[in-house]
């Protein structure tokens, strides 16, 4: 299995409860959270994208 190069949010906090995020050799991307990195998403691109934008629409 190829190691995945795994960037941290810049909004998370230092400490713990950290977003972290991956592109697979594949082309998904994968999404873990610090306190749990065994559990891992996956998901496309396009998806993540329509994500992010609806949460940002909903803090207007």
């Amino acid at each position: 299995m190829t190691e995945l190069a795994w960037q941290k949010s810049t909004y998370s906090q230092e400490a713990s409860s950290c977003v972290n995020i991956a592109t697979a050799p594949d082309g998904t991307i994968r999404l873990r959270e610090s306190d749990e990195p065994e559990v891992i998403l996956s998901t496309s691109r396009t998806q993540l994208g329509t994500l992010i934008r609806a949460v940002k629409n909903m803090r207007r």
